[in-house]
């Protein structure tokens, strides 16, 4: 189930229901999603499901759903499983023969596109590109694609995945970088590869990013 990615009056009449009426909650961070349910006024049991468990207890978490009427995965914010390792307790549920449904809501980069101003007929979207291995290859095909790409990316790594874009897209190539979005401090850079890498070599990367990438011409 899908959750605010900032403001939390973004989540659904639909979703707060079933909150209210799950048997149990399985978050990527149990300290943000108490934030959330304290705001909603929600008193539920919570356990974790995180990427540096999932492994480990996808196999259990799908025998204690089967125990349960309704139980609900949320990530610390957006939509599981997009970026996110909730997949393989999708995938395991679907597996055991578990019904699954997706609540539609918040997802990072639907509004940065949208805002982008860049084509959003089609695009590609990638998540977070590789730290090493394959990153090369990524940004190689970011060049040569005639849609739009969408990835996401973090503060620290965001002047360098911009360096490369240059380097490998060139200077003019346009482009649109949102961080924050929904939240007090959202911004949206817009204009080529070099314009925005000067941006935040001058402005000192904060928050969440999305990086649009339009098709080469």
């Amino acid at each position: 189930m899908p959750t605010p990615i900032g403001n939390l009056e973004d989540i659904t009449l639909r979703a707060i229901r079933v909150l209210k009426e799950c048997d149990h909650i399985f978050a990527e961070d149990t300290r943000e999603t108490r934030k959330l349910l304290v705001h909603l006024g929600i008193d539920k049991p919570i356990s974790s499901f995180h990427l540096n468990n999932e492994h480990a207890v996808v196999s259990k978490t799908v025998d204690r759903i089967q125990s349960m009427q309704q139980a609900v995965l949320v990530s610390d914010a957006g939509t599981p499983a997009i970026s996110d390792p909730g997949y393989l307790l999708v995938r395991e549920c679907i597996k055991a023969g578990i019904e699954v449904e997706c609540l539609p809501g918040p997802t990072a980069f639907v509004p940065a596109l949208v805002v982008s101003g860049i084509p959003c007929e089609e695009f590609h979207y990638i998540g977070f590109l590789p730290h090493k291995k394959g990153r090369e290859t990524r940004f190689k095909a970011i060049a040569i694609s005639e849609v739009t790409t969408v990835l996401y990316e973090s503060p620290h790594r965001l002047l360098k995945t911009l360096e490369q874009l240059v380097t490998f897209c060139g200077p003019e190539r346009g482009i649109s970088v949102s961080r924050e979005i929904s939240k007090k401090f959202e911004e949206t850079v817009r204009g080529s590869t070099t314009d925005v890498l000067v941006h935040f070599q001058t402005n000192e990367p904060r928050g969440e990013f999305v990086v649009v990438v339009s098709g080469v011409k």
